[in-house]
């Protein structure tokens, strides 16, 4: 018989928490600065119950599930890697219980970790895919470290990482580009967008694309306001270039976004041809524990 789930979504600086019930309707949820980074050693039980021990005194019976950086090496304990290709199944079967402070368990997720010639790794975002219940299909989830992957027969096969937003955090406040940046006005996000994803199509390649937010400036075709925009472009488009070049066809296409990155990738996509289906991280993420947890009782 289903339950009703506590979940939550813990991250390096935030966490969020969702009362869930047993038809998968989100009861009730609230987000705290009590990311993992917060939390002292043998301090996760106490902070688990500052932020969600009003869910667990009005739904005893619930299950806890936790997901994300809490089952990394610097969380709760660290929940090893799944390898590719992983079903739902088995994601949920490799996760760690935990003890809570009034002596019931919760269950750590873990990540996945994918080698096709080279190395990698996701924890928290396989959650995520898992809620888009995908058959077949590639799901794309931006980020700091965004994350591409592929789905054949209802397994995750294999992913991608790809150091977008934190380039782009580099680029934008740290390198030689800063200089001339400033915040946008006026039309400034849509042109300096418009000419980011522009330079992407020409030869010269990433790096050479770059130094035009400079000299672009310099030379009076671009005000500064448009830096940061044709960056986040020009970095958006590259990516989903190389994750073209990696996974093919890009059929039957998810992205996990709200807000600026849904209207920056979704930009992004259209001018590459792309079509795409469009879903909330929360949304992915209530279905994917939901999933997961149907997975544990089973």
């Amino acid at each position: 018989m289903p339950t009703p789930l506590i979940a939550l979504d813990w991250g390096t600086t935030r966490a969020r928490a969702f009362l869930i019930g047993e038809d998968g309707a989100v009861l009730a949820k609230r987000s705290a600065d009590r990311g993992i980074q917060s939390v002292p050693a043998g301090g996760f039980p106490a902070a688990f119950a500052e932020i969600a021990g009003e869910f667990r005194q009005a739904r005893p019976d619930a299950k806890v599930l936790l997901a994300g950086m809490v089952g990394s090496r610097n969380g709760w304990v660290e929940a090893p890697y799944v390898a590719c290709p992983a079903r739902p199944e088995e994601i949920a079967a490799a996760g760690l219980a935990v003890t809570l402070d009034d002596g019931t368990q919760a269950t750590i997720l873990p990540g996945l970790s994918c080698d096709e010639g080279a190395f990698d790794v996701m924890r928290g975002e396989e959650t995520l895919i898992v809620g888009l219940g995908l058959s077949d299909g590639i799901a794309c989830l931006p980020g700091t470290h965004s994350k591409w992957a592929e789905i054949k027969g209802s397994r995750i096969t294999r992913f991608a990482s790809f150091m977008t937003g934190e380039v782009y955090g580099l680029l934008r406040e740290h390198s030689i580009l800063s200089r001339l940046a400033s915040e946008p006005v006026g039309d400034d996000a849509a042109e300096g967008a418009r000419r980011g994803l522009a330079a992407a199509k020409r030869p010269g390649g990433l790096l050479n694309a770059a130094f035009h937010a400079r000299s672009d400036v310099l030379g009076g075709g671009m005000q500064g306001g448009a830096v940061g925009p044709y960056l986040s472009a020009l970095l958006v488009a590259q990516e989903i270039e190389g994750a073209r070049s990696l996974f093919g066809g890009l059929a039957n296409f998810h992205l996990v976004a709200d807000g600026v990155l849904a209207q920056s990738y979704g930009r992004a996509l259209a001018t590459a041809g792309l079509e795409h289906t469009l879903t909330t991280p929360e949304d992915a993420f209530v279905a994917g524990v939901t999933r997961l947890a149907a997975g544990l009782q089973a």
